[in-house]
């Protein structure tokens, strides 16, 4: 157990920031479902419409430190791709 007033305060900071950390990277693993769902359903117009709204919110993610930047980056590709081999 933490005995420094620092590292107490410390403790404290870190279970809030996992809640919201947590929060933003579920929050964006339900955008990329949304996009997913669209793909699956042969829905193209659908998908690049989840894309588009998936795509800041992703972005945000990278921004917040939730997410690396290629990572996201390689997400948002590869999902651009899924929806383009679809035509």
């Amino acid at each position: 157990m933490a005995q420094h007033k620092s590292a107490k305060k410390r403790i404290r900071r870190n279970a809030r920031r996992t809640v919201v950390n947590s929060a933003r990277r579920s929050r964006i693993r339900t955008f990329i479902t949304k996009v997913e769902l669209a793909i699956a359903g042969g829905k193209k117009d659908e998908a690049a419409a989840a894309l588009k709204a998936a795509q800041p919110e992703i972005q945000r993610g990278v921004t917040k430190g939730v997410v690396l930047k290629n990572t996201a980056s390689r997400k948002i590709s590869r999902l651009n791709a899924r929806i383009k081999a679809m035509s």
